[in-house]
């Protein structure tokens, strides 16, 4: 089901790790962030789409990773934009002819093993190397792209709505995850795109993670602060204090510590 967050601003979040799709509203229609997950899901939100009269115009991916490059053909064949470095990633991963089934592979064994439609998968056109904003008729949809978690990694800024969609940042369940299979790097990158969201975090009342509970007014900072403290703890070989692992870490969540002793420990290997 689709919620408002602010006006003309509503998500629909996936059981599945609480993935968060982005829906913003246009004249003309509306433009679709990250839509997922599962097959009964992305047919609930075309149906709150066409229930409320909405037509998709635009899409974007916030990076590369598949749960950002879904998409239903009920949704249309409207554009479908991602950065180019984004796009460039997208098109490598395609000409691989084992992809889908190495998706469905690396799905098989959680709960929505073969609920996931991969039709219409990475379709995403590259915008121009450096583009500043999505091109359509809504509210000013600014592109802040960074080298954090992900080549072609961006976050979108809503300037008129003063909503931040952060992409795979500033969750509340999930620490931050680093590129450490491709980037040079990965610690230095993501203290950038911490900067570089920092610098609008004043101008925002919502911020929407790729996963987790969206954040309300002052939170963007107050995660980006934490987000930071986890990523130098990192650097530093501390053991981080930080409420997403340990005890503290929110029940079904317990995993996430995992995922940190693992990034820590590459991180640590890499020096």
């Amino acid at each position: 089901m689709l919620s408002q967050v602010t006006d003309g601003v509503l998500v629909h979040q996936s059981v599945f790790l609480e993935t968060n799709t982005t829906v913003v509203q246009g004249p003309t229609g509306v433009l679709l962030v990250d839509p997922g997950l599962t097959e009964h899901e992305l047919d609930c939100l075309a149906d709150d789409l066409a229930g409320s009269g909405r037509t998709v115009v635009a899409g974007f991916s916030t990076h590369p990773d598949w749960d950002h490059l879904l998409w239903h053909a009920r949704l249309g064949e409207a554009p479908r934009h991602g950065t180019a470095r984004c796009a460039a990633a997208v098109r490598e991963q395609l000409s691989d002819p084992d992809l889908k089934a190495r998706i469905t592979e690396h799905l098989a064994e959680t709960e929505i093993a073969g609920q996931v439609p991969l039709d219409g998968y990475g379709l995403v056109t590259a915008l121009p190397a450096g583009a500043a904003r999505i091109p359509w008729d809504g509210p000013a949809a600014r592109i802040i792209e960074h080298r954090a978690h992900a080549v072609g990694h961006a976050a979108l800024l809503l300037e008129e709505r003063r909503v931040l969609v952060a992409g795979d940042m500033l969750s509340d369940v999930l620490v931050p995850m680093l590129d450490l299979e491709d980037a040079d790097d990965p610690v230095g990158d993501y203290l950038t795109a911490l900067r570089l969201l920092e610098d609008v975090a004043a101008d925002v009342d919502v911020v929407i993670p790729g996963h987790g509970s969206v954040g309300g007014a002052g939170q963007a900072l107050e995660r980006i602060e934490r987000d930071r403290a986890y990523v130098l703890a990192l650097r530093e070989g501390r053991e981080p204090d930080d409420p997403r692992i340990g005890p503290s870490a929110r029940p079904g969540w317990e995993w996430v510590g995992d995922l940190h002793d693992g990034q820590a420990r590459r991180v640590a290997e890499r020096g």
